[in-house]
């Protein structure tokens, strides 16, 4: 791979490697022992520790510096909590955080009766339409000047606090062209990117980081089911899915254009009674859901009790 650094934990590497192991078993990350240590794969890049005597070595591999800096940092934060540091030979210390591309608000438009569509400028708009459907839009407090994440000496990612600290909605890409990238908000009453937005905040800078959350799953047939606030990314997926692809949808009409008239989507009053009386798909397929995290709790309970598999189904809390 094109982009690689190495680093060194100098005591109690078993504990490392513990830790590392227990976080893998939660994130659902397959490790691959190996007789010294462990290798594990994620985000497109390679990890390898290898433990000898005391120390644990650490090899970082990705194909673009923005992944190898979040393993990094990654790995960092979570050697941290357990008051282990690592000593990397190469750190870009003082850097914006990995994957942090400032951008200029260009636009901001009513789309719909609930929807706010935003329109932001920068040089890295591109790679915000691949690798992940999803960003996080980084707003500074009102009135004070903005203070960004930085990468410490440690290689971890230092976040503001306090009266500095950041408000950090996630989004999804809706539109991309040249430097231009566009997100829809959706209209939550007291909502501070709601209000953010309604201040029409033309030609401030504003932070997003990412991409991230996967890009649209590759199982066929691919069953979406969301609310109004997965409205953004269902619109993604069925613009990507390479198969069959049915949707439900619960959301206001006046809110779905040209969906409306989309044979695929099907109106929903309740979501997770229509998740009960699906039709699972065979083998190969896929069931996505998005929804407040009340209801996302109970989709996976659902899908597991209805024998669906861990890999064969997204359950995701786009609000609470």
């Amino acid at each position: 791979m094109k982009h690689q650094t190495t680093g060194r934990i100098a005591c109690d590497g078993a504990a490392a490697l513990a830790a590392l192991r227990r976080r893998a078993a939660e994130w659902e990350v397959p490790l691959d022992e190996t007789p010294c240590g462990l290798c594990f794969r994620v985000w497109d890049s390679v990890a390898t520790l290898e433990q000898r005597e005391g120390d644990v070595l650490i090899a970082l591999q990705a194909p673009e510096e923005r992944l190898l800096q979040t393993l990094q940092s990654s790995l960092a934060e979570l050697f941290g909590e357990h008051g282990l540091t690592a000593q990397w030979d190469d750190v870009r210390q003082g850097a914006l955080a990995p994957g942090l591309a400032l951008m200029t608000v260009e636009a901001v438009e009513q789309l719909s009766p609930g929807f706010i569509r935003v329109t932001l400028r920068g040089p890295e708009a591109a790679r915000f339409c691949e690798g992940g459907l999803h960003f996080r839009l980084l707003l500074p407090p009102k009135a004070r000047p903005p203070v960004w994440p930085r990468i410490c000496a440690s290689g971890r990612t230092i976040w503001p606090e306090g009266d500095d600290a950041l408000h950090r909605p996630v989004y999804t890409t809706v539109w991309q062209s040249g430097d231009l990238l566009a997100f829809d908000i959706y209209r939550h009453p007291g909502s501070p990117a709601t209000g953010w937005a309604d201040r029409a905040p033309i030609g401030e800078t504003v932070g997003i980081l990412g991409p991230g959350g996967g890009m649209c799953p590759d199982g066929s047939p691919l069953v979406l089911l969301g609310d109004q606030t997965a409205l953004p990314a269902i619109r993604r997926m069925l613009a990507l899915a390479a198969g069959e692809v049915t949707a439900y949808v619960r959301c206001a009409p006046e809110d779905m254009g040209g969906l409306t008239h989309d044979m695929r989507v099907k109106p929903s009053d309740d979501l997770l009674a229509d998740l009960e009386a699906l039709a699972l798909p065979p083998p190969g397929g896929h069931v996505w859901f998005a929804a407040s995290a009340a209801a996302a709790r109970q989709a996976r309970g659902i899908l597991l009790a209805r024998g669906l598999g861990k890999r064969d189904f997204t359950a995701a809390a786009y609000w609470s």
